[in-house]
């Protein structure tokens, strides 16, 4: 095979890995209507000046959401901690304080990891709110990374993996990049798509008694 053959050959593959990487999201988001999993996040800062090892913080919990306004994450260890968006409002309890912050929920998404998995209708919804690239094939996962287009926000960058199964697509890992240099990666696993006997009910939000609250 000539240069200009193996050329050509290698942007082909290039263009269908990307095409079949946005393909594999679009899929996730039309077909994926609900869903919930477990799931295991690993936060790493930015190392300091002369830091030659940085220590990882490590929680788990689950994960479920409901097209197209509503989420929770519960994590369980090593700290309770409730993340909830009703459809109105984000609610953010932490066990250890005390304490709910409660934030209208339409201006606290937008260009947030949760937008790009538990919101978003399909694929031109999400290019509203960031700019969609394919990458390679790793891990045996489809990737796409996901750039905010608002230039305030907190996220520098997402990578999405994707898994298929057939014609069914789920959510494998998210690995998110803030502005400060942290990298977060979260792992799903027994992903379970559209489960049954699965409603808007579990996604309300109960006070605890005793705790003081924070609208923002």
């Amino acid at each position: 095979m000539n240069k200009c053959v193996a050329f050509a050959a290698l942007a082909l593959s290039a263009s269908m890995a990307c095409a079949n990487g946005l393909d594999t999201l679009e899929t996730f988001l039309k077909s994926t209507k609900s869903g919930r999993a477990d799931f295991t996040q690993v936060v790493t800062p930015p190392a300091k000046a002369g830091q030659t090892t940085v220590r990882s913080k490590t929680s788990t919990g689950q994960f479920s959401f409901m097209r197209p306004t509503r989420f929770r994450f519960d994590y369980l260890k090593p700290f309770p901690q409730v993340i909830v968006a009703d459809g109105q409002t984000l609610w953010l309890y932490d066990a250890d304080l005390e304490q709910v912050t409660a934030r209208k929920q339409a201006q606290a998404l937008g260009s947030t990891p949760a937008a790009l998995v538990a919101t978003a209708a399909d694929l031109s919804a999400l290019q509203k709110e960031f700019s969609l690239e394919a990458q390679a094939d790793a891990d045996g996962l489809q990737w796409v990374q996901a750039t905010p287009k608002n230039r305030e926000s907190t996220i520098q960058s997402v990578r999405i993996g994707l898994r298929t199964d057939g014609a069914q697509v789920s959510l494998s890992k998210l690995e998110i990049f803030d502005a400060m240099g942290q990298r977060s990666v979260l792992s799903f696993e027994r992903f379970e798509v559209n489960p049954a006997n699965f409603g808007a009910a579990q996604f309300n939000f109960a006070l605890p008694k005793g705790v003081s609250v924070i609208r923002q």
